[in-house]
Order: C-alpha cells, then structure tokens, then sequence
C-alpha cells in the first residue's frame, strides 16, 4: 500500500511538471522566457512561504547558510533557467526526453563522488542511456538543434541538484530547500528578463490566467514529489519518474502539435529503459545490504 501511495504521488508530480513545462513553453511565446519565469517564480515563492507560515514553520533556518544547501540551490538556478530557455527552442517532447537521463546521471555522480558501489551492469546500462542521449540531439547531424544543449546542460545542472540533495545533512524539509531554491531562482530570472533588453510585456486576462495556473502546477509539483520520497521503496517509486515522458509526449501531440520523430521516440525509450535498469539494481543491492547487515 505505501509502494502504491507513493507511486501515485510521483505520478502526480511528474504529470504536474509536464504541465508546468506546457505552461513555459506557451508563455514563452507571448513574452520572454526570463518574465514568464520570473512572474510564475514570484508565485511559487509567494505561496511555499504562506505554506510555512500556515505550518507554523520559521521563515529563516540556520541551514540555508549551509554552502552545500547553497549550492544545490545555484544549481537549480542553472537547471530551471537552461531548461526554461529550451523549452521556448526546442520541442516540448525533446526536452523531456533529454530531462529523462537525470537518474542515469545521478547514478553515475553516486558512484563517482559519493562512493557508491555501482556494478558493472549499472556502468553499462548508463553508458548505454548516453548513447540514448546522442540519439536524440544528433551532434554532428542533419537534425541536430544546438538550442538542445541547453536542455542537456539543464538536466546535468539539475542532475547535480539531485546529488547535492542526496549528499545533505540537514533538518530542512522538501518545503524549505524549494523557499531556499526559489529564492535564488527568482533574481535569476529578474536578470534573464532585463539582460537580452526585450521589452516587458502586459500580460492580458488569459496570459494571466496561465501564469496563475503554472503557479498553482508548480506548487503543487514540488508538494507532490516531496510527499512521493515519503512513502515505500524509493527505487520502485523512483521508476515512475518516466512517466513524465508518457504525458510530455500526450501533451505535446495534443496540445502543441508535435510530432516527434522516430529518433527521438528511439532515444527516450534506450533512456527510460536504461534508467529503470538502474533504479532496479540500486534497489536491489540495498535491500541485499539490508539482509546481510541483519544477519550480522
């Protein structure tokens, strides 16, 4: 039951950051990337602090001085600037498709710097989620987009995130690293919006109406994966990450008109396969940890 409680929250989360992404994308192209942003950022910090207030939660914590907590916050500034800007670039199905190696690159980072045992076949199923990777942005190739580096720069930043996150000793909750987070997010995006001088656009009733609509998504994204990390076996709920790629590619057929190509649909699929491979043997080798600790 709680395998199945967290499942459905990582679900939640997954369809809401689609969502969320649609929602970039779409204003991207009434305004700049660094407004859209910026306006939608200013909401999500807004309502994450009347959250903590309403929790009875003090605003300032000790720990966000913590430099790794820092840190992970400079990289979600990275992440969700390179990411937002790929979005208004390239398909809404290709960025997804490229944010699905994160696991693979955490899996890796793990191994590499938190000394985490990975097996050889883990080495060969990450090897072969990179092969993915290239499968879609095609360096060197007719179909290559070079606006699909930001997108992998992005999930190499919120990969980083990710590993930060895993490294931290700290009593802040999921809530109080996104007020961390969005704090710096915000700034960023105010200097991604004045810098290219473009000029600032007023957002009319429906333009608004989205913004509000990407606010209450993003909320309710972070709440949503911050509840799905609480339940079960994090390496089974973890493979439901994927399934944002399923409403990314619904969303994009429906709503935006696009039509991946065989490459693409290829790629994320070498991905997705290769990640759940992962996640797999990780589960399995802790709860083989987990066994033989018992019988000591």
């Amino acid at each position: 039951m709680e395998n199945l409680r967290g499942a459905a929250f990582m679900v939640l989360a997954m369809f809401s950051f689609a969502l969320l992404d649609t929602t970039i994308k779409i204003l991207s192209q009434s305004m700049s990337v660094g407004q859209a942003l910026a306006l939608i950022s200013i909401g999500i910090l807004a309502l994450l602090l009347g959250w903590s207030l309403v929790q009875g939660i003090p605003l300032w914590q000790t720990d966000y001085r913590n430099p790794r907590v820092i840190l992970r916050s400079l990289c979600e500034v990275v992440g969700t600037c390179l990411i937002s800007l790929a979005l208004s670039l390239v398909p809404l199905t290709t960025v997804s498709a490229v944010i699905q190696a994160t696991p693979l690159v955490v899996a890796m980072g793990a191994g590499l710097f938190l000394g985490q045992a990975i097996g050889w076949r883990r080495w060969i199923a990450i090897i072969v989620g990179f092969g993915g990777v290239l499968l879609i942005i095609r360096p060197g190739l007719e179909g290559f987009n070079p606006a699909t580096l930001l997108a992998v720069a992005g999930m190499l930043a919120l990969a980083s995130r990710d590993l930060l996150t895993r490294a931290l000793h700290v009593t802040l909750s999921g809530v109080q690293l996104g007020i961390h987070a969005f704090a710096f997010v915000l700034p960023a995006s105010l200097v991604l919006m004045i810098a290219p001088g473009e000029p600032l656009v007023q957002p009319d009733a429906g333009t608004w109406a989205l913004v509000l609509a990407g606010v209450f998504i993003g909320v309710m994204s972070y709440l949503s994966i911050i509840a799905a990390t609480r339940f079960g076996n994090a390496g089974v709920i973890s493979s439901f990450r994927y399934s944002r790629m399923i409403f990314a590619l619904a969303i994009g057929f429906v709503v935006l008109g696009e039509r991946p190509d065989a490459a693409t649909l290829v790629g994320a699929a070498i991905i997705i396969t290769s990640g759940i491979f992962t996640l797999w043997r990780e589960a399995r080798m802790r709860r083989a940890s987990l066994v033989a600790e018992a019988t000591i």
